[in-house]
């Protein structure tokens, strides 16, 4: 969604720039004019992030194809896989002074058994098994694939906090440009049919955009808020909120020690994508050493994994392995379909036994809705049918990202030392509803909030006060 010429627009080439021609006031050209502005600060960081998106729903295919002499094994019928615990030997003799912080069962008959371990110098390293031969077959670093380069760059544009302040900006602004755009789709939809009759140029392109826009826009709206927990401004408020009220995004174990080591992200400071987003911040209990009959009971990776299955836990598994001689094994079940049946259970390394269970059920209701939200942001809440249409609303991103600059590029003012921007003012003064929706929206998203009053400030003691600023940015009188 993005510029829809207006049929009282001026014949001038910038607009109403011309001496004597008083602009507008009606909320067309003004949400004309946001909506252009919000473009400017959205389309780059929309189109980055639909395009990493698209790559990161399809990390399953690409990964493999890519590196099949890693991820993939020949496997006969009726062959068997060897013990968990025998391959996690082979890795620790392969990798001598590493340490192996997690396991991952294949997914498939076909598929490789991958180990996350970190090297002495603190790097990360993804090592598959042959789960049928034990054959170690290499390792990647998993920061460096295409997907996990798209991970990166989706979740912060690889510039730490400030990228990830960068994007939480991005989203709040593609709020206002999908609502501002609705509006223009609606309102100039008469304009766009008298264009395209009359033959005007780009009048089609006008009207693709629009239609894609007022596909993508509800979706846009869909993946932005449910995106929103993992920000750092807007999450970490909400969490704040919400834990004053005696709720949270994360679950809490309700049965983990009082005096836990870790949590479970710092039990597999990688491999996030494995474990549940709303057991991220949950703790690790420890495992009680013990003696029955005077010798000491130690359970290994099988019995681990056993212990997960008889739980009921949804496979394909991740074990975090115990981080020391108090650590336990951290049996990961990941619903990848249904967070409802999310589930970890915590193993004590000498007995075997289960030292804590928790899952979906042990949620705060927020976290519920956000572990739910995640999921159809990822994709993956209703299977093939969330994966495709998450992949044209990607798709449909990606067009408009293209079209609306395409669309100012055709009509910007050539000569006139002007971006091009439509002339208009949005009436808050006489429109109480709608300055309450705006202050509304800043205060509920303080990103936005901030980035508005820049802005305003800036228009006000900058470009005003500028004739060159005033002229190229198009600014009306207040």
């Amino acid at each position: 969604m993005s510029v829809i010429d207006d049929p009282t627009r001026q014949k001038s080439p910038i607009g109403l720039s011309r001496k004597g021609a008083r602009p507008p006031s009606g909320l067309f050209r003004a949400f004309w004019r946001w909506h252009f502005y919000a473009s400017a600060v959205v389309v780059p960081v929309l189109l980055v992030l639909a395009v990493t998106g698209l790559v990161y729903l399809f990390r399953f295919q690409i990964e493999p194809f890519l590196h099949a002499d890693l991820m993939r094994v020949d496997h006969a019928q009726g062959q068997l896989t060897q013990p968990w615990q025998t391959q996690l030997d082979a890795v620790q003799g392969a990798h001598a002074g590493a340490t192996v912080v997690s396991f991952t069962e294949p997914n498939g008959p076909d598929e490789s058994t991958r180990f996350t371990l970190q090297t002495a110098e603190g790097l990360t390293r993804d090592v598959f098994v042959d789960p049928y031969t034990v054959r170690v077959l290499g390792s990647l670093d998993p920061d460096s694939t295409v997907s996990g380069t798209a991970v990166r760059l989706h979740a912060d544009l690889m510039a730490g906090r400030v990228g990830d302040v960068v994007i939480e900006l991005g989203a709040c602004w593609a709020i206002v440009m999908a609502v501002t755009g609705y509006y223009l789709f609606v309102r100039g939809r008469r304009a766009r049919r008298r264009q395209r009759d009359a033959g005007a140029p780009a009048a089609r392109l006008r009207s693709a955009h629009a239609r894609t826009g007022a596909f993508v826009g509800a979706g846009l709206l869909l993946l932005v808020v449910s995106g929103l927990p993992w920000t750092g401004v807007w999450g970490e408020q909400v969490q704040r909120l919400a834990t004053d009220r005696g709720s949270s995004m994360w679950a809490k174990d309700p049965g983990a020690l009082s005096d836990p080591t870790s949590t479970l992200d710092e039990s597999l400071p990688h491999s996030h994508h494995e474990v549940p987003w709303a057991q991220g911040k949950s703790p690790v209990p420890q495992s009680s050493p013990r003696r029955e009959g005077g010798e000491v009971s130690v359970a290994d990776l099988d019995t681990a994994v056993e212990v997960g299955d008889r739980a009921g836990l949804a496979h394909p598994l991740t074990v975090a392995l115990p981080s020391d001689d108090r650590g336990v094994y951290s049996v990961i079940g990941y619903a990848f379909t249904d967070p409802a049946l999310e589930r970890t259970v915590h193993v004590d390394r000498f007995s075997g036994h289960v030292v804590s269970a928790y899952g979906y059920d042990d949620y705060p209701a927020l976290a519920k809705v956000v572990a739910q939200g995640i999921a159809v942001h990822e994709g993956r809440r209703f299977g093939a049918l969330n994966l495709w249409l998450t992949t044209f609303f990607c798709l449909a991103v990606i067009v408009s990202c293209v079209t609306g600059p395409t669309m100012w590029w055709r009509r910007r003012p050539r000569g006139a030392g002007a971006v091009g921007a439509p002339r208009g003012r949005v009436p808050l003064a006489t429109s109480p509803l709608l300055a309450a929706l705006v202050v509304g929206l800043a205060v509920f998203l303080p990103v936005f909030g901030a980035s508005l009053v820049v802005v305003l400030l800036l228009d006000r003691f900058v470009i005003r006060r500028l004739p060159r600023l005033r002229q190229a940015c198009n600014t009306v009188d207040l």
